[in-house]
Parts: C-alpha cells; structure tokens; sequence
C-alpha cells in the first residue's frame, strides 16, 4: 500500500483507518463532465489510501438515496445537494456523525466556519445535535452581472454598499436607462428567482440567526422582518422604471432571457442579479471578465452585518459506515481535494488554505474571493423548507407580489400553507 499523504488534522481519522485497504463507494448528483471531475478526485484519494473507490451518479439523486437508506443499500459516502434531505435521514438515524474534531477542523479552517458547521449540524434520532454534514463543493448566488463597457459608456462605478447599489439604481433611471433586468419565469417552477433576491435581503437586514428562525419557521413567515425583506426585493422589481419592460413583465419573463438584455446595443439594461451559473445563458460568445462581469450583491454599511453571501452546494455525508469512509472525509480536508477540481472546471470552495491560483479560470477564482471573505454563508432557504414551501407556496407568492399583491398578505398566505402541513 502507498505510504498516505494526508497531514494536519487529516491524519486524525486516518489514524485508525489504514489498517487495510477495501471498497469505498460514493453516490452524488453528478453526470457528464461533474462526473469526470469528482472521480478524478476520488482517484487522487484512492492512489493515496489504497483504498478501492468507486463514484455513481443519478438525475435522481433525491429519490434514489431515500430508497438506497431504506434499503439498507446505500453507499458508504453521498452527496446531498439539498442539506434538509439530510438532515430528515440524519433524524431517522441513516447517517454517521463525522465527529467533533472534523466540526472543529471546518470551524477553523472554512471562511465563515461556523457557518458550515450549522449547515452540517443535524438531530439524530435520540434528538442530540451532531455534525453529520461535509461541506465540499460550493455555488455562490450573491452575484449582480454587469456589462464593464456599458459602466463605462455611462461613467457608473461599481457600488461597494447597499446604499450605493440604490443610489446607482436611482442614477441610472434619471439618466433616462432601465437600471434592473429581472426575470421569474422558469416554466412550472416559475417565481423561483425572486426568492432568491428574498434570501440575499433576508440577510442583509436580519442576523444570521433571524434568517435561520426564519428557514427553519420558528419565526412565522408572516412576520413583519420577513415582509420588509420582501418589500426592500419590491423596491427594485416593482418599480417600472427600474426594470426592462416595467414591473408587469418581471414574472412572465423567462429567467434564461433576462440577462440578453444586457448585450442589446444600446443596453436595455445595465445590471442582472442572478447565481454563478447564469453566463451559460448569456448570448454566445460572450466572454466573462471582458463582455460582462459582475460584483458581490452588496451589504448595508447601516446594517454591520458584515458580508454575508447566499449559496448553495453539496454536503458529503456517511451513510454506510467504515473505516473508509471516514478516511475519505479526512482526504477532503486536506487542500489537494480541492485544488483537484479547482484547476478543472465548476468548484469553489471557502477552504482557507487552498491556492487560488490554481484555479483554470480566472471567473472562478474572483468567485471564490467573494466566498472566502463571507463572514456568514447561508444556503438558500427555500431549499431548506419544505418542498409544499419553499418549491410552491413561496414560488407562487412572490409571482403573486410582483404582479401587485401586497407583500404582508402574501406572506400570510405563504405562512398559512406552511401551517398546513405541520
């Protein structure tokens, strides 16, 4: 067997797990090009355990993995892209606690550490809190896209503050522009981006802990920090001047159109308020860092929140217990776990001991930059309610907001759907 090359706090779960090699299998969401580059993760990590490690993916992951647990089949390590999903297989007692040292070790060595170790802190089926949850491979929606050129035509600067973005937003409507192109429509999950925008406010407003009380309903989805959030999202999208095609088109405008208006000569708008994942949409060609760029969605000097960013991601988590698996838990705190995907493509992490400049491009790694000076990462909320809410009730509700009804009633009929179903 290779001589292991894991150090620091790695070695700690490895210290009993080498004893001898055997089969580690993991399950995720990847397909296609996801595929190829975790397994060339999991190959790094088989080369230096010696284990026999072996990587399927599904569609179905959310389906599938309930199904496996149930069964008794399921592999030693998965990834859950949904983290509620987690936890609810925590609480029926499928999942291993990873262990106190690997909380402390993401406590210490993550930006906005104790944010991920909330993330991946679940109810076992005794009711006591442990951490259960890995978190390794991040996206990142607090993101405003934008056309450099356009700024420049226009001389507008990139606001470093919430009350600059409005003041922007502001400017560019006197100057006779459309500031915002905002878009919800996304077939039978339509009004999905807007919670978005309700997340990213929620937490620019609120504490972190407000935003968890609120995720999580001990705080009513009615209650009047909620509306206010949902009422400062208003300030930008019910505004006609504020947005393309004024605030009656914002929900039946696909969400993969939107942003093309920032390309039309002259620009049709000048900023876009969308996840990491959005320039696949954009027209082609288009080159980020030079055709479009973007800016953190910024925070409230008022406020001393700090910078917090909204996100989303894969938790890693044991669901067949072995030595191996632990071991491949360790094998993810180590650096070279992440700059293996780093220097490929569709990988960021909030690991503080990871060189950036490995990353193969450039977008990517300014991305990165804004997750590493989180002082607070939260994962969307909506994925975090239940799927009659945060897929449904709320969808709908902020489709209702946006085409006139009043923000207070909206949430208490979205707090009224989440009552029924307690």
């Amino acid at each position: 067997m290779k001589q292991t090359l894991f150090t620091g706090a790695a070695v700690l779960a490895l210290s009993t797990g080498m004893a001898m090699a055997e089969q580690v299998t993991v399950f995720g969401p990847w397909l296609g090009p996801d595929q190829e580059n975790v397994e060339a993760v999991l190959k790094v990590f088989a080369e230096q355990s010696g284990h026999d490690v072996r990587y399927v993916g599904s569609d179905s992951f959310e389906q599938q993995i309930v199904v496996d647990l149930e069964a008794g089949s399921a592999a030693n390590v998965a990834a859950f892209p949904q983290p509620g999903l987690a936890s609810d297989m925590a609480s029926r007692g499928f999942l291993a606690p990873l262990g106190d040292d690997v909380a402390a070790w993401v406590a210490e060595n993550y930006a906005a550490g104790p944010s991920w170790v909330a993330l991946g802190t679940y109810n076992g089926p005794d009711g006591k809190s442990a951490f259960y949850g890995f978190p390794y491979k991040t996206d990142v929606k607090s993101l405003v896209w934008f056309s450099p050129e356009n700024f420049d035509d226009a001389g507008y600067e990139v606001p470093a503050t919430m009350e600059d973005l409005k003041a922007l937003t502001e400017q560019i409507a006197a100057d006779g522009s459309t500031p915002w192109c905002i878009g919800l429509g996304s077939g039978a999950a339509t009004g999905w981006p807007a919670t978005d925008w309700v997340e990213d406010l929620m937490l620019r407003t609120q504490s972190p802990e407000v935003y968890d009380d609120w995720v999580s309903n001990d705080m009513p989805f009615n209650d009047p920090k909620v509306v206010a959030a949902i009422e400062e999202f208003g300030w930008f999208a019910r505004n006609d001047a504020y947005v393309v095609g004024g605030a009656g088109a914002v929900a039946t405008t696909d969400f993969r159109d939107s942003p093309k208006q920032l390309f039309s000569s002259p620009p049709q708008c000048y900023m876009h308020r969308q996840a990491s994942f959005i320039p696949a949409f954009f027209p082609e060609g288009t080159s980020v860092g030079e055709d479009v760029d973007f800016f953190y969605f910024p925070a409230y000097a008022e406020k001393d929140l700090g910078t917090p960013v909204l996100g989303a991601g894969t938790t890693w988590t044991i669901t067949n217990e072995s030595a191996g698996a632990h071991d491949l838990i360790a094998f993810l705190e180590t650096p070279e776990a992440h700059e293996i995907w780093m220097a490929r493509k569709g990988f960021l992490t909030p690991h503080t001991g990871v060189n950036t400049d490995v990353f193969s491009d450039p977008t990517l790694k300014k991305m990165n930059d804004i997750l590493l000076s989180a002082t607070t990462f939260r994962f969307d909320g909506s994925d975090l309610m239940p799927g009659a809410v945060g897929a449904g009730t709320f969808w709908t509700g902020m489709v209702d907001y946006v085409g006139g009804k009043d923000a207070q009633a909206v949430a208490d009929d979205i707090q009224t759907s989440w009552e029924a179903i307690k």
